[in-house]
């Protein structure tokens, strides 16, 4: 029997959003393009630590680098994080619709306390209202 487990592929993208700087820079080359500086002008880290993440990324293959001229620009690559999310709803996949399922008793339950609430007769200074 085969495991559907993460690739290699797969590991790497969880890798890459393991770290909460990387995540930003993901966040920040989902919006656009950018180059090494235009990314490190956005953290108040040194331009080293940021191209450390960079290929760091780079490696884990869920950015891309393209020359242009003198500069390096950097591009998201979805390919390896859509394998994660879907490892991701394999695994925790079936537990939603319970969960939804639990939401919708409790929507239905309170809808029914509103009703029976709102069809109780009203009182007012101890006598009932018309």
């Amino acid at each position: 029997m085969r495991s559907q487990s993460v690739t290699l592929f797969g590991v790497e993208g969880a890798r890459a959003i393991a770290d909460p700087v990387r995540r930003e820079i993901l966040e920040l080359l989902r919006a656009a393009p950018l180059s090494a500086g235009g990314i490190a002008q956005r953290f108040a880290i040194s331009r080293p630590a940021v191209s450390k993440h960079l290929r760091v990324l780079i490696e884990c293959g869920v950015v891309e680098v393209t020359v242009d001229g003198r500069r390096r620009i950097y591009t998201l690559r979805t390919e390896p994080l859509v394998e994660v999310a879907d490892y991701l709803d394999r695994l925790i996949g079936p537990a939603l619709p319970q969960r939804f399922d639990a939401l919708a008793t409790e929507v239905a339950r309170t809808r029914r306390e509103r009703k029976a609430a709102s069809n109780m007769p009203k009182f007012e200074n101890g006598r009932k209202r018309a």
